[in-house]
């Protein structure tokens, strides 16, 4: 999204190129994980900015995304769990103050593969679609890891096993998670907006390698 101590080797940030594109500052309102892909949303001015964040406060936006897991998810479901908060910008240290999190998620399809993981015969998938109650940080990446379905390719809390086995059979060299919707009552207007971003290449391609 911007300049960070996450990673000081990044040379190319969202602000700076949706900045020069359009010819005028933005204000970010939606951020993700920066290897998570998918929606982020901006406001052209600081007021619109500020009215979408409160948005955000307010819990008038419904995200949802969509993720691989390791093993079958239940049909559905919700995650309600609370998550330490981290002290530190890089996400490290973790206070001992808890915030509340809810992860309500649909199973869409499974698959189970020939390729033996750890003590079984076989590899198991869920496609799953999620819909955050709140916006803790990593929030759906460490609610999933915490019922033992870690997202395929999250590095940070997820399962080195899988995430191995994945790139060894599927070439996945990325973390599963994308931001594909997001709705909200248009800040200045009487009117919803609603957008969708489909999921990048690289995603549909270990999809279909997958499922």
């Amino acid at each position: 999204m911007h300049r960070s101590p996450i990673d000081k080797r990044e040379t190319r940030f969202a602000i700076q190129l949706l900045r020069d594109q359009i010819g005028q500052h933005v204000y970010p309102a939606h951020r993700i994980d920066r290897p998570t892909s998918g929606i982020l949303l901006f406001g052209l001015d600081e007021a619109a900015g500020t009215a979408l964040s409160i948005l955000f406060q307010e819990r008038k936006v419904q995200k949802t995304y969509r993720a691989v897991v390791r093993g079958h998810l239940p049909e559905s479901g919700v995650i309600d769990s609370p998550l330490h908060k981290y002290e530190d910008q890089d996400g490290h240290k973790k206070s001992a103050e808890t915030q509340e999190a809810e992860t309500a998620y649909k199973r869409l399809a499974i698959t189970e593969l020939p390729y033996p993981t750890e003590r079984y015969d076989t590899t198991r998938y869920s496609l799953v679609e999620l819909y955050p109650h709140t916006g803790r940080r990593h929030q759906i990446r460490r609610h999933l890891a915490h019922i033992r379905h870690p997202i395929i390719g999250d590095v940070r809390h997820g399962c080195n096993k899988a995430n191995k086995l994945a790139r060894a059979n599927f070439a996945i060299h990325r973390l599963l998670l994308a931001a594909t919707d997001i709705a909200f009552p248009h800040p200045f207007e009487d009117k919803q907006v609603q957008i969708h971003c489909p999921l990048e290449a690289s995603f549909q391609a270990a999809l279909a390698r997958i499922f």
